[in-house]
């Protein structure tokens, strides 16, 4: 009976705890600056209806070289679905071997940012679809080519009358955009450790995860770094309390300057979600930065005069880890066969 009392006395001990209480402390203070990934993907708010057919398509597209106007490059090359939705490269390689100015930002969760591109240059997953088609450092195409080489293939011309039924010419590069969006907008990481702490699960997160979070909050991370994607949701200077070195903040690289031509909008830059951040080295916008608790001292001494000792950076960059999510098992469309007609690919120099 004694030790039973005891028992039931350490019981009542470890529910009253100062770690249980921080821990839902924390768990509200996180939910006023968070939110959980759904467990589906979104509809669009530029009224792309999402269907089955329009995603087979949008599949399809995206996967395909064919749409680069050497049939080498795809939407995929640069944001592989099985690599964390990007390439592993500081900066892209493109047509010719080309390099590309940026590092390629993620693919995945990509339909919570409030725009695309590193200085926002593209309102929405559409919009972005259509700009490294064009580039000539990227796919190096054009519009009449691509719509030109998809209407040369049946399976194609099917696919793209199932997606946008009622249509009597559905094949342009608008419904690629939006075809290529809606499956995009499928490349969603649910159910990652820390969604799942945030919504309740106390063991989803060990001591130090949680510490991590904290200092996260407390030192000022989440004040650009917060929302669904965790970051993607506004723009600012790289450089507010200090300057990087012109390493990883290239003089050359103005930001959301070339955009707006504001001067307030120099070297200013949407703020990099950090949704699967452990999966998406090298980081920034330059790629010069390879090591993640790397990231997190330049970000807190640039952005917030904050000099971090090595077990909060640590501590940080385990939080960090907890935003890994689910990965999209995507399987590899077949894609329509070339006719005689398919125009064919330009060989590059």
């Amino acid at each position: 009976m004694k030790r039973n009392k005891i028992s039931l006395l350490a019981a009542m001990t470890l529910l009253a705890s100062p770690t249980l209480a921080d821990d839902a402390a924390l768990r509200e203070e996180a939910k006023g600056l968070f939110e959980v990934i759904p467990m589906q993907a979104p509809q669009l708010a530029d009224n792309n209806t999402v269907t089955r057919d329009k995603i087979d398509l949008g599949a399809m597209l995206f996967f395909d070289p064919r749409m680069s106007k050497s049939g080498v490059f795809s939407c995929q090359s640069c944001h592989n679905v099985g690599l964390g939705g990007v390439d592993g490269l500081e900066t892209s390689i493109g047509h010719g071997w080309q390099k590309g100015p940026r590092n390629a930002p993620t693919a995945l969760n990509a339909v919570f940012n409030i725009a695309q591109f590193w200085d926002g240059r593209a309102p929405d997953l559409a919009a972005q679809a259509k700009g490294p088609v064009q580039a000539g450092v990227e796919m190096n195409n054009t519009p009449d080519n691509l719509v030109a080489t998809v209407k040369s293939m049946p399976g194609y011309v099917d696919a793209f009358a199932k997606a946008f039924p009622g249509q009597s010419d559905p094949i342009n590069f608008d419904n690629f955009a939006l075809a290529v969006e809606a499956f995009e907008a499928t490349l969603i990481t649910p159910n990652s450790k820390f969604d799942q702490w945030l919504t309740g699960t106390d063991g989803a997160m060990s001591e130090d995860e949680k510490a991590g979070l904290k200092l996260f909050i407390d030192t000022g991370c989440s004040s650009c770094h917060n929302g669904i994607n965790i970051g993607g949701n506004g723009y600012y200077p790289f450089g507010v309390v200090e300057a990087p070195g012109a390493e990883i903040l290239p003089a050359g690289d103005t930001g959301r300057f070339k955009v707006t031509k504001t001067a307030s909008d120099e070297y200013v830059f949407r703020a990099g979600p950090l949704r699967n951040i452990a999966l998406t080295a090298p980081y920034f916008h330059s790629g010069k930065v390879w090591d993640l608790k790397e990231a997190v001292s330049v970000m807190a001494n640039s952005q917030l005069g904050a000099k971090l000792d090595d077990k909060q950076v640590e501590q940080i960059t385990a939080f960090l880890g907890t935003l890994t999510g689910e990965q999209p098992e995507v399987v590899h469309p077949i894609l329509p066969a070339r006719t005689a007609e398919t125009p064919k690919p330009v060989q590059m120099n």
